[in-house]
């Protein structure tokens, strides 16, 4: 097996031709912003204004309430209008801090905390906690717990996942080509943390131009390699990242740290450079809006809090009347009800689509062909999983490693009888998590 790719995976369009070659644009904000106290794995953050409260941009507006957590920025200047629940993209009801956007986007002045040199390894662990840093890639973990690992001693390899295996999605590009000295110094500032460490910027090879461009700009750094991966999605996941760069396999009991590795992905590594060197809080980041329903496909710097409408509409709105609007990407990500929802830390991408391809696809019985255990990351079973999931068949399912699915989609997406295997897999997953935690 070529070492740079995993078994299994799928080869769908990817559609990044409708968003690559646009430079990455500024959008501001108009009227208010809303910012959900749940914006990152553990527990929400707490309000530290009030209704009534001027704020600046890059001011705490909620601190962290336990290890698991991250605080919240305003990423605009204005007045706290209220702190109440609001509708995410999930549809659910969230607290959220709403601000006025009073349009002078004045800020609270941004300096480093220390030159960079004479910082040791726990102040910059406090820098990166202090700005509300999580995972930007969609999993929302704070980078602060997972740049603390047990056993930093252990940790052998990290790598910055500029894979962007997910359809469509083409912020990690835009992002590698117009700002890549900040990504190789935000992956240097986390090497410090490891001392035995090697970075690795892991690219797909459909990204000839970044590749060149981060070799020709870490030729001279002994501890970063570019390594150029086989195009195949789910190349970005992080188990199936972890096996192409190392060889090495981890499981659903297993951390990343555990077999040596930590994983974050470009725009995560992006706020790291920007807390540490330059002071700024996590109050941005760059979302793809695309599809063949949208008038003009880009990506955009959005203010984290910005409302999906305004989103849309300096894309130009929409073409005509779209059948399926999705936040995130076509593979892993959900439908969207509602454009009137705010941006996140975790927002990705906004996609809308002339026609869906799915709800067309009248799923039929299972022929037996094998194909999605081929497509398969995991290596697992999906058909046979799905059917316990249907009835309901706990034991069945953990005994058939049910819990090592990622959730990628690639068997339905390879099912010839458009089963919806992953949807009743992790329909399944999610019962027996909730399970565990009570």
């Amino acid at each position: 097996m070529a070492k740079l790719t995993f078994v299994g995976g799928i080869h769908p369009y990817d559609g990044k031709d409708l968003s690559k070659d646009k430079p990455i644009a500024d959008l501001l904000p108009k009227g208010e912003l809303v910012y959900p106290l749940s914006q990152h794995i553990g527990a929400p953050a707490t309000p530290v204004v009030a209704k009534g409260d001027r704020v600046l941009a890059g001011q705490k507006i909620a601190e962290s309430s336990g290890f698991i957590s991250a605080p919240v920025y305003a990423s605009v200047s204005g007045t706290v209008k209220a702190i109440e629940d609001r509708r995410v993209v999930t549809g659910d009801m969230v607290k959220s801090i709403i601000i006025e956007n009073d349009g002078i986007y004045e800020d609270v002045g941004f300096y480093p905390e220390m030159p960079l040199e004479k910082m040791e390894k726990e102040d910059i662990i406090h820098c990166i906690k202090e700005a509300g840093i999580v995972g930007m890639g969609g999993a929302g973990f704070p980078t602060y717990v997972k740049l603390s690992p047990k056993e930093p001693d252990r940790i052998e390899y990290v790598i910055a996942n500029c894979a962007e295996c997910e359809p469509y999605l083409t912020s990690d590009y835009r992002r590698m080509l117009e700002e890549p000295e900040k990504l190789i110094s935000g992956l240097k500032i986390i090497l410090r943390l490891f001392d035995k460490a090697q970075g690795i910027l892991a690219v797909e090879d459909n990204k000839p131009d970044c590749i060149k461009l981060l070799k020709q700009l870490t030729a001279n750094e002994t501890r970063i390699t570019v390594k150029a991966l086989k195009t195949k999605y789910p190349q970005g996941a992080e188990r199936q990242l972890i096996f192409a760069t190392t060889g090495r396999k981890i499981s659903s009991a297993n951390l990343p740290a555990d077999v040596g590795c930590i994983v974050n992905n470009v725009d995560t590594i992006v706020a790291v450079y920007r807390a540490v060197m330059e002071g700024k809080p996590l109050m941005e980041r760059i979302i793809t809006v695309t599809g063949d329903a949208v008038m003009n496909p880009r990506n955009f710097r959005v203010k984290i809090g910005t409302n999906y409408q305004e989103l849309l509409e300096a894309a130009g709105g929409f073409k005509g009347t779209p059948e399926k609007i999705i936040c995130g990407g076509p593979m892993m990500g959900f439908a969207m009800f509602d454009l009137n929802v705010p941006t996140t830390k975790i927002s990705t991408a906004l996609l809308a689509f002339t026609k869906d391809q799915v709800a067309e696809m009248e799923p039929s019985a299972c022929i037996n062909c094998g194909k999605c255990m081929e497509a398969c990351p995991s290596r697992i079973m999906p058909g046979m999983l799905a059917e316990y999931a249907a009835h309901g068949m706990e034991e069945e399912f953990i005994k058939n490693y049910g819990m090592e699915c990622v959730e990628c989609g690639c068997c339905s997406f390879a099912c010839p009888a458009k089963r919806h295997l992953t949807q009743q897999i992790k329909s399944m997953r999610k019962t027996l998590l909730a399970k565990r935690k009570k």
